[in-house]
């Protein structure tokens, strides 16, 4: 049991982790400096190290003393933004364009904080493995953690994460058993007219046009294609064509993504865009290629492990401050690649302050505590 006074050291402790990675930003697969320090710290404590797991990633483990038991993973995301930092903390990036707006410098002090408790309290059965992800903003960390052979070499019986979520106040977690973040799909339209003078548009095969009838149709997908008890947003986000105002080009490109919470939904989406470039290369006469860039699926919580979440949260935090079916969020998150490999559940960290992406976001700090006593909870409760 920790005394007030252990709890206000560790959570100093965590706040000076997190401003200074705060301060030395990296981008996914560079975390290199985050990596060292997190590999430093873990094995000062006397904790087990790998670091290269999946390009930049560290896995600590920690083995109780009170003999053979499951194996549980927590996990906590290292990587920043490429973005420019406008907030005036006296902790802000020390490098051009890359910040941590999303609160990862914030969920790897709290997994370190937990790392540093556990590491003087090893009077648990079984393992607990602590995940320090790269690359999670691409999509791809947890990926490649896990073709780099993760839970072959760090067995998991189940695997836990948290995000700080400004929807909620400070103090408060929010659970979801099911689908609690969208999956996420990136795709390009490339359209292949033909060009001509602005006055002669009778001898063009006009893509502007085209891709302007395109984005109209798409929007057809979700309002007459989704269940509207089921969730799915489109968006097209680039329309890139022309470059003199007397020209129709041959050429359009239009980038976009997908945002569903149901495999259902993502597979009838992408279906019906290809359907409609399809249908618009033969109606205009053209060329219209779809390409599906990037794939990650819904993050979907198991209904147990969840419970468990709740149990722990409501247990640290108290039953009033605990959202149990918080509503789901239409962000994405590549711990979902992990929660189809284990059972396992993501919660959500209420925080005050900006939401995350925005350019002066700040990781609250005061939060911190709340996350590392409900993962600890976790622990004790899955593993005595």
């Amino acid at each position: 049991m920790q005394t007030n006074v252990e709890w206000g050291a560790l959570a100093e402790s965590m706040r000076t982790w997190r401003r200074d990675i705060h301060r030395h930003p990296e981008l996914g697969f560079h975390e290199h400096r985050t990596a060292e320090l997190v590999a430093g710290l873990l094995t000062g404590w006397d904790i087990e190290v790998q670091t290269g797991v999946g390009g930049t990633g560290v896995v600590g483990t920690i083995r109780g003393t009170l003999g053979a038991g499951p194996s549980i993973g927590l996990r906590a995301d290292m990587d920043a933004l490429p973005m420019q930092e406008k907030g005036t903390v006296a902790h802000r990036s020390t490098h051009d364009n890359v910040f941590h707006g999303c609160g990862h410098d914030g969920h790897t002090a709290i997994l370190l904080g937990v790392a540093k408790h556990l590491s003087a309290h090893r009077a648990f059965r079984g393992t607990v493995h602590l995940i320090f992800q790269p690359a999670e903003e691409t999509l791809r960390g947890g990926s490649e953690m896990i073709r780099d052979g993760l839970f072959e070499r760090f067995h998991c019986d189940e695997i836990y994460a948290l995000h700080n979520n400004n929807a909620l106040p400070a103090g408060k977690v929010g659970v979801r058993s099911g689908a609690i973040l969208s999956a996420c799909d990136l795709f390009r339209i490339d359209i292949q007219g033909v060009g001509s003078h602005a006055a002669m548009p009778h001898r063009s095969i006009d893509p502007l046009m085209i891709g302007a009838a395109i984005v109209q149709s798409i929007q057809s997908i979700v309002s007459r294609n989704i269940d509207p008890l089921d969730t799915a947003v489109v968006s097209v986000c680039k329309f890139i064509a022309g470059t003199a105002i007397n020209v129709i080009p041959d050429t359009a490109m239009l980038e976009g993504t997908v945002r569903t919470l149901s495999v259902a939904a993502q597979e009838l989406t992408l279906k019906r865009l290809r359907d409609i470039c399809d249908g618009a290369a033969r109606m205009y006469g053209c060329t219209v290629e779809f390409e599906h860039l990037q794939s990650s699926p819904p993050t979907v919580n198991t209904p147990e492990q969840t419970d468990v979440v709740r149990a722990a949260a409501e247990h640290v935090l108290g039953v009033d401050n605990v959202i149990s079916d918080v509503a789901p969020l239409m962000a994405s998150e590549d711990f979902a690649f992990m929660l189809q490999q284990r059972p396992g559940s993501y919660f959500f960290l209420g925080h005050d302050g900006l939401t995350c992406h925005h350019p002066a976001f700040d990781f609250d700090d005061d939060t911190a505590p709340a996350g590392a006593a409900v993962f600890l909870e976790i622990v004790r409760r899955r593993l005595g």
